[in-house]
């Protein structure tokens, strides 16, 4: 009998040759804007899983990491004039300074005493772009240019700008992929499974936790540098701890430690938000707090993660 793990493990390099292929004749069937906000957000997600899904940590501030790269972006492009992929670049390792940052402070407690910490930290990060006037306070960075990637490529074109997020999003996923494919992913498996054991077993654990949260930050702040020059926008909203609370609900309601349930999760929560946001208006808060609860108590493994275990039962009988 065939072991449906290695069935679905083999299956995975076809699902992703044909997703790659959906992504790039999507734009033409589909609001090119629409996509590039599900794959900034998918990427967003998918940066929280790794450090949630797979090393363990719950973090309640990467809306910081977030936003913060998107107005480090924002200037870069906006006021010092660099092409669009260096305000990316630059937004993704000031995200990564500051990942660091809050790793060093928050990394050796666990449980509720490190999301609250990143939590606290994040909430400085708002008070001080809503306090300095460079960021725009409550009006945000607004008027940033798209640009020419590599000073050639016209972004004011939503068909550009949409491979740009397609090839940006691809990165990081990749990077994601091997990330915990690898040793290094072995290890924080291992460390959200049993930290002790794997201490015993003489891993530095505090090390292999910092890495993860910093390539986690460092991701979240790829997606929001290239959200930014999406929506030629950098807004209080993107460093706010609701954008904290909706990652973690992309992340669950696709999928926890899953490989493409954030993805799913942050397309589903995207659409929701974009189809119900004239027809309910606010109470779309209401309506993204009614699925948390639904997906905690009766979904408890995701979309991605219940049709996991559907094929699995399958694969068995």
């Amino acid at each position: 009998m065939n072991n449906p793990n290695s069935m679905f493990a083999r299956a995975l390099p076809i699902l992703f040759g044909v997703l790659f292929l959906i992504g790039l004749v999507a734009p033409f069937a589909v609001y090119p804007t629409f996509l590039m906000k599900i794959l900034c957000f998918g990427l967003f997600a998918c940066a929280f899983n790794l450090l949630l899904g797979f090393a363990g940590l719950l973090s309640f501030g990467h809306a910081a990491f977030l936003g913060s790269a998107g107005y480090v972006c924002g200037m870069l492009v906006r006021d010092v004039g660099v092409t669009p992929e260096v305000g990316i670049i630059g937004g993704t390792l000031a995200a990564g300074a500051l990942g660091w940052l809050f790793g060093m402070l928050a990394i050796r407690r666990t449980g509720i005493y490190f999301a609250m910490i990143t939590l606290a930290l994040s909430q400085m990060v708002y008070f001080v772009v809503l306090q300095w006037k460079a960021t725009g306070g409550e009006d945000g960075l607004q008027g940033v240019p798209r640009g020419h990637l590599f000073g050639i490529i016209d972004l004011s074109d939503n068909i550009a700008m949409y491979y740009l997020v397609f090839a940006v999003f691809c990165i990081g996923f990749f990077i994601i992929y091997r990330a915990i494919h690898s040793p290094f992913g072995q290890i924080l498996k291992a460390i959200r499974e049993n930290e002790p054991r794997a201490m015993s077993l003489g891993y530095d654990v505090a090390k292999f936790k910092l890495l993860a949260f910093v390539l986690s930050a460092a991701l979240a702040g790829m997606a929001g540098a290239t959200k930014t020059l999406v929506f030629q926008l950098a807004s209080l909203t993107d460093v706010h701890w609701h954008t904290s609370g909706e990652v973690v609900l992309m992340t669950l309601l696709g999928g926890l430690g899953t490989v493409l349930g954030p993805l799913v999760g942050a397309a589903t929560i995207v659409s929701l938000q974009t189809e119900l946001a004239d027809s309910v208006g606010s109470w779309v808060t209401v309506i993204m707090g009614v699925i948390f609860v639904v997906c905690v108590l009766l979904f408890r493994r995701g979309i991605v993660g219940e049709l996991q275990a559907l094929i699995h039962r399958a694969g068995i009988r």
